[in-house]
């Protein structure tokens, strides 16, 4: 998901890092063809041509969009695999290029209310209408009767913080009802979390983890298009169909039996049926020492979902370290996009160039500069090009889940998403600007190149948590998502703004994200892909172990893993 979209971003890609319309994910039959490219000579530095050739095959209407499960995705996997043995990697699975991802799809029977008792009243709330309701527990039946419905304000417990909307109470067998986004996102209270900056607890996907862990039987989030970044239309739709997700046997996170979102009119006869006013409560929530409300009301539902288990895989090469072999580095990207859907009429085929064509191609490239440098890396240096970002950021899950390097031995992660292709800039954009010590690394790189970096324009968006490195974050380990700029060299802030929006309205997950070679401007993305390199070279070359910066979510879990190993020592001053 590029960052130039901020301003434009498709809604319908809002809920999940790139989430669109696709098709259902399934084994795809084995075979060993990959496309190749004759008469095209590769070159160990990254360069322009190379970029083009890799992102014109992957691009290509014989690739049909990449879908997992698809023919798309054999060849892809196929060539991906070919392209790594071409550079000198070796298998990065013990004696595979290949991860299977095992995969549940879910589909939720959209017949199903919930049904209200309250204020001696009984009223029933519809699919896509008041309401949408699914369940992660790969059963094909949830039942939940009489559940005491409990407003747990933001639904938010951050002990950095000093917060716990949670605290005092046994949760289990209620349903907890919480806002979308952060404390203080509504009252514009810049005091209290990031202000409107996003953090790991404004994610939606966050609510309902903590929710899981406090042992609730349910959790409802209320719905409001600012809090969100997007329409109710947007959750009816996401929510709607199939949903991807790990077999709960490869994810360690709790799972709520039953999960979803009231639409802010449904939200607002529940709160006013308890004696409560719905703005009065986005403001009471905001404050210090909120406590869980009551909200005199009892819930019941029978959810019953359509079950299959599928399979996709992820592709991994390592260049193994010369000296700390058993330390590494990481760099990702997806190879998935959303396929070819059939029955469209014209052009049915969704490409993905931009996204995220460019990103495999990116890491392909950073791998043929890393095998061929002088000296190899110390550490090892892992390329994993991950699936199902599209469903979920589920291939990264998984990995992090079943990593081939263990976490404690990945001293950081880059992830590289949808490169900019509009031309050379004068700044680096990092989402998540001001979370790690990698930034310590890049900044001095990008100094030579006569940049700055800055943080992303709708930092209310949490588009740091969008995207295949986040499960890394969670898991601890630092991650770098940085690419392109705002600020062009030929037009200046217009101009990529222009082109940010020109993406986002014409092509971002559409046909139209198809390879370009009259209007791409490769030299920025050349300049972007030099320095994603030498973070990693740095990194790979080194014996430091950034960490995430102080009061970031993320810090307690990486202390927590790197005790004792010395990962105390701070990232670089400037770059070597």
């Amino acid at each position: 998901m590029p960052r130039k979209l901020l301003l434009c971003l498709a809604a319908a890609a809002a809920l999940t890092a790139c989430k669109g319309e696709s098709t259902a994910p399934t084994a795809a039959p084995a075979t060993d063809a990959a496309p190749t490219a004759p008469g095209h000579a590769f070159s160990p530095e990254i360069n322009a041509d190379d970029f083009a050739e890799l992102v014109k095959t992957l691009a290509s209407d014989e690739f049909e969009g990449r879908s997992p499960g698809s023919k798309g995705e054999e060849l892809t996997v196929n060539y991906i695999r070919d392209q790594m043995q071409r550079i000198g990697l070796q298998p990065g699975n013990g004696d595979s290029w290949f991860q299977d991802v095992a995969m549940t799809e879910t589909t939720a029977d959209e017949s199903t209310v919930l049904k209200l008792d309250q204020a001696g009243k009984t009223r029933e709330l519809t699919f896509g209408t008041d309401m949408v309701i699914g369940t992660r527990s790969g059963q094909p039946e949830v039942k939940v009767q009489d559940s005491d419905l409990v407003f747990v304000g933001y639904g938010v417990d951050a002990p950095e913080q000093k917060w716990n909307d949670y605290a005092g109470q046994d949760w289990k067998g209620k349903t907890v009802v919480m806002f979308v986004n952060d404390p203080g996102f509504h009252v514009n209270d810049e005091k209290l979390f990031d202000g409107k900056r996003m953090t790991y607890y404004g994610r939606w996907t966050y609510k309902f983890e903590e929710a899981a862990r406090k042992g609730a039987a349910a959790a409802l989030i209320v719905h409001d298009t600012a809090g969100a970044s997007y329409g109710w239309d947007v959750v009816k739709n996401s929510w709607a169909g199939p949903q991807y997700d790990l077999p709960a046997k490869d994810d360690p996170e709790a799972r709520l039996p039953a999960q979803g979102w009231l639409s802010a009119e449904a939200a607002r006869q529940l709160f006013a049926e308890a004696g409560l006013d719905l703005d009065k409560a986005y403001k009471d929530a905001s404050k210090r020492g909120f406590k869980p409300v009551p909200l005199k009301a009892k819930v019941s539902f029978d959810l019953k979902s359509t079950i299959a288990e599928k399979k996709s895989r992820n592709v991994v090469g390592v260049l193994p370290g010369s000296k700390r072999a058993d330390e590494a580095v990481l760099y990702m990207a997806h190879w998935d996009h959303l396929g070819k859907h059939e029955g469209e009429q014209g052009d049915n085929i969704y490409n993905g160039a931009v996204d995220n064509a460019t990103g495999v191609a990116g890491i392909l490239e950073v791998a043929d500069a890393m095998v061929h440098q002088q000296p190899a890396p110390e550490r090892s240096v892992v390329f994993l090009a991950v699936t199902l970002e599209e469903s979920g950021l589920l291939g990264s899950k998984y990995y992090v889940s079943h990593p081939t390097f263990p976490l404690d031995k990945i001293a950081g992660v880059i992830n590289i998403d949808a490169m900019s292709v509009a031309g050379r800039a004068k700044d680096m954009t990092v989402t998540g600007f001001g979370s790690s010590e990698l930034e310590d690394i890049l900044k001095p790189l990008a100094a030579n190149q006569g940049r700055t970096l800055r943080g992303e324009t709708a930092v209310q968006s949490g588009f740091y948590f969008r995207s295949d490195h986040f499960n890394f974050a969670k898991a601890g380990v630092p991650a770098l998502y940085a690419d392109g700029g705002e600020d062009l060299r030929e037009g200046g802030v217009e101009a990529g703004r222009k082109a940010a929006e020109d993406y986002g309205s014409h092509r971002y997950h559409g046909p139209k994200d198809e390879f370009d070679p009259a209007t791409w401007k490769l030299d920025g993305t050349v300049e972007d892909l030099q320095l994603l390199y030498g973070v990693g070279k740095e990194l790979a070359g080194g014996d430091r172990w950034p960490n995430w910066y102080e009061g970031n979510p993320f810090k307690a879990a990486r202390d927590a893993m790197m005790k004792g190993k010395g990962a105390e020592a701070p990232a670089a001053e400037s770059a070597r």
